[in-house]
C-alpha cells in the first residue's frame, strides 16, 4: 500500500520547513553520491562517523563522559541515506504527510517536533539493538514521527494509496487512520520477526508513538487551556 496523495484540510500557509527539510536530505545525498564516486573510503567513513551506531551511543550513554559526536549523530544520522530508494521513500512521505502536520503544528514547533521524534526514533533503535555496529541512516524515524501526528490529527482525511492486486495494481481512497495503522502493524511485525533485513523498524515504531504522544498531550494541554479561559 503506498501512498500518492492525501485530501487533507486546505493548509493556510507555505510548508517551507517541510521544503527545506527535502531540499536538505538531497543535498546531503547528493554530496554523498560524488563523494563515493571520487573517494568511496571517505564516503564510508562520512557514514559511520555521523550516523548512528548503536554500540557507540550506548558505550556514550552509559560511560560519564559522554562524547559530543556521538550524541549529536542522533541528529546528523537524519540527513544521510543509503540509497536513492531510501531517500525518494523518505521524501516521498514526508510531502504527502508533512505539509499538513506543520500547518497544524506552525512551522518553529514543527522543526523541534521533527528532530525530536528523530532523535526519539534513533533511541528506540539503540536501546532494541545496543549491540549492533551497523551505522543506522536515514529520515524515517522522524518522518513516522510526522505520520503518526498526521494520524492523530486527521483521522478521517482522504489518503489515495497505490495497491497491488495479483499481477495488477489499482488505486483506492482510505481514511489515514487504516492505511497509517496498516503501515504501523507492518513495522511491529517486521521489528519483532526473525528477520530484520537492514531496516531500524524500532527507529519507525519510536519515531511514530513520540509523533502520537505529542499531538495527544498537545491536544489536550490546548484543550484544558480553552477550558480555563472559559
Amino acid at each position: 500500500m503506498i501512498p500518492l496523495r492525501d485530501h487533507g484540510p486546505t493548509r493556510t500557509g507555505v510548508p517551507f520547513v517541510t521544503w527545506a527539510l527535502i531540499a536538505a536530505n538531497a543535498a546531503v545525498f547528493l554530496y554523498q553520491v560524488v563523494l563515493a564516486a571520487e573517494a568511496p573510503q571517505l564516503e564510508r567513513a562520512l557514514i559511520y562517523s555521523l550516523g548512528v551506531v548503536p554500540e557507540r551511543v550506548w558505550a556514550a550513554a552509559t560511560g560519564t563522559q559522554p562524547e559530543l559526536a556521538v550524541v549529536l549523530s542522533m541528529i546528523t544520522s537524519m540527513f544521510l541515506h543509503g540509497g536513492w530508494m531510501h531517500l525518494i521513500g523518505n521524501l516521498w512521505f514526508l510531502w504527502i504527510f508533512g505539509d499538513n502536520v506543520e500547518d497544524a503544528l506552525g512551522h518553529g514547533v514543527f522543526l523541534v517536533f521533527y528532530v525530536g521524534c528523530g532523535v526519539v526514533a534513533a533511541s528506540t533503535q539503540v536501546l532494541a539493538d545496543p549491540g549492533s555496529s551497523i551505522p543506522m541512516v536515514g529520515a524515517s524515524g522522524a518522518i513516522a514521527g510526522v505520520m503518526g501526528a498526521y494520524l492523530i490529527r486527521f483521522p478521517r482525511a482522504r489518503i489515495t494509496v497505490l495497491v497491488p492486486i495479483i499481477v495488477f495494481w489499482t488505486t483506492f481512497e482510505v481514511p489515514a487512520f487504516v492505511m497509517l495503522s496498516i503501515w504501523l502493524v507492518i513495522q511491529v511485525l517486521s521489528g519483532t520477526g526473525a528477520a530484520s533485513g537492514g531496516v531500524a523498524w524500532w527507529a519507525h515504531i519510536g519515531g511514530f508513538l513520540a509523533g502520537m504522544a505529542f499531538l495527544l498531550i498537545r491536544t489536550r494541554t490546548r484543550y484544558r487551556s480553552r477550558r480555563g479561559s472559559q
